[in-house]
């Protein structure tokens, strides 16, 4: 008995023939295909209680409470990339490098972590919790970044805050801090580590300020 072949119509068998030649493609494109980058993720480093921090714990709290708010921030300087500037007005990343957390949040909770050693303000808080307070800093975050001098890198960190007086919104005090640090080396962990030391530096400095112009304003409770 014989068995006779299908008939298949030119039509079909240059079907088949696209559909193969899609898959091939296909399979060949997903060879090529870069591959994902990988990303080092960097905690913003802690730094050595500074002098300040120590003689202020072994003073009496101030009976207010305090709201530390995260820094207003612009585009660059509002997501995780690490910033370089190596030359005038030219904005870099540092290539397979990110904070763990937008910058904007890693200076606040820096901040916060140097109210607490300090320990002159009895009730502490941030904007995640939105608790009643007394007082709050809120800032703008100006730069937050390294930038090449003379060929070698400078980590800076400036920062525009306010004491503010919860009832009537009332800016009670305002400065600018800003600190530079030269890393030890250019490689990123180098760096990083130069952006935990800046970062500390700002924070201890704010609040010493901060603390003296709220012991400053109790006596009156700054209203007039």
């Amino acid at each position: 008995m014989s068995v006779r072949k299908a008939d298949v119509s030119p039509l079909s068998r240059i079907a088949v023939r696209a559909g193969l030649v899609a898959v091939i493609a296909l399979a060949a494109a997903c060879s090529v295909l870069p591959r994902p980058e990988p990303v080092d993720t960097y905690l913003l480093p802690g730094a050595p209680v500074s002098r300040t921090v120590a003689q202020g714990q072994g003073e009496s709290a101030l009976p207010v409470a305090l709201r530390v708010s995260r820094p207003v921030a612009g585009t660059q300087l509002s997501g995780q990339r690490i910033l370089v500037v190596p030359e005038h007005n030219r904005v870099s990343v540092y290539k397979g490098a990110n904070w763990s957390e937008p910058v904007p949040v890693l200076l606040r909770d820096r901040i916060v972590a140097a109210f607490r050693s300090d320990a002159r303000i009895s009730a502490l808080s941030s904007d995640e919790q939105r608790l009643q307070a007394d007082y709050e800093i809120a800032s703008e975050l100006l730069a937050f970044h390294s930038e090449y001098r003379d060929g070698a890198p400078e980590v800076v960190v400036r920062l525009d805050a306010r004491l503010v007086r919860r009832d009537g919104r009332r800016i009670v005090a305002s400065r600018l801090f800003e600190a530079r640090q030269r890393p030890v080396g250019v490689e990123v962990p180098q760096v990083v580590a130069g952006f935990g030391e800046a970062s500390t530096a700002v924070a201890d400095a704010l609040v010493a300020w901060a603390a003296d112009e709220v012991a400053r304003c109790l006596p009156r409770a700054c209203a007039d």
